[in-house]
């Protein structure tokens, strides 16, 4: 015990920089190498752990925060309520003029040019024949069967529009004025009496081709859906014709 005294003495008369590297009396030989290797292998440790996460996430990396982030439509709810859809077109209307008198005039040209593109694109489809894009009117086979008998054949009732226009130029001649009421008579009657043939052929046909149709659909509302489309003059109806005059269907 003295010597081991007398050796702290000296190593404290010799100045030794450090009282960790002495071994203290109550310290044994193996728990001062013990801390030193501990601390030792925790220091490579800590070392070696920064080492790696600076080379492999770089030195720009920033940590996560810790949470989820919030999706589009939790984002759009914490910003407030969502106004009602409008109740009624004066409302709809209004909120409509709001709308446009905070946008820009650029954005109104860019929304206008849009929808007018859109519509373009409507009507062609519609005029092709896509259903779609019909009239509730147009919609079906059914219909669709009635407009390519109407369009294959040539119709007395398609001469009406043009009719009506020498009509009106005449009726201002007071010398053939009366001549052309008789015309006018006739030219009626003899629409009716195609109107009543196209309506019998078309409905016929159809119960030939569709026999499970509605008979709702049949009849004279269906002769009457071929007689107006007849009447029509053959560039301006719509949907546009499919077949030729002549056609089989």
């Amino acid at each position: 015990m003295r010597r081991k005294y007398r050796e702290v003495s000296e190593s404290r008369q010799r100045g030794s920089p450090r009282l960790d590297d002495v071994k203290l009396p109550w310290k044994s030989d193996d728990d001062g190498v013990s801390d030193d290797t501990a601390a030792a292998g925790s220091d490579t440790a800590d070392d070696a752990a920064t080492s790696t996460d600076t080379g492999s996430k770089g030195s720009a990396y920033t940590a996560g925060k810790g949470r989820p982030t919030p999706s589009r439509r939790e984002s759009e709810r914490r910003r407030g309520p969502v106004a009602p859809p409008p109740t009624t077109r004066s409302e709809a209307r209004a909120r409509k003029k709001e709308l446009k008198s905070s946008m820009s005039r650029e954005d109104k040209r860019k929304l206008s040019d849009e929808k007018r593109a859109q519509r373009n694109e409507q009507r062609e489809k519609m005029m092709a024949g896509d259903e779609r894009y019909l009239m509730p009117r147009d919609k079906g086979q059914v219909r669709r069967f009635t407009r390519d008998i109407v369009d294959s054949r040539r119709n007395f009732a398609g001469l009406f529009m043009p009719f009506a226009i020498v009509l009106i130029v005449v009726m201002f001649l007071p010398a053939i004025a009366v001549y052309a009421n008789i015309v006018l008579l006739l030219f009626v009657i003899f629409m009716v009496v195609d109107a009543v043939i196209l309506g019998r052929l078309v409905n016929r046909r159809v119960r030939e081709r569709y026999p499970d149709t509605d008979p709702s659909q049949t009849g004279f509302r269906l002769g009457w859906y071929a007689f107006t489309r007849a009447m029509q003059m053959r560039m301006m109806r719509a949907p546009k014709p499919q077949v030729s005059p002549g056609d089989e269907v």
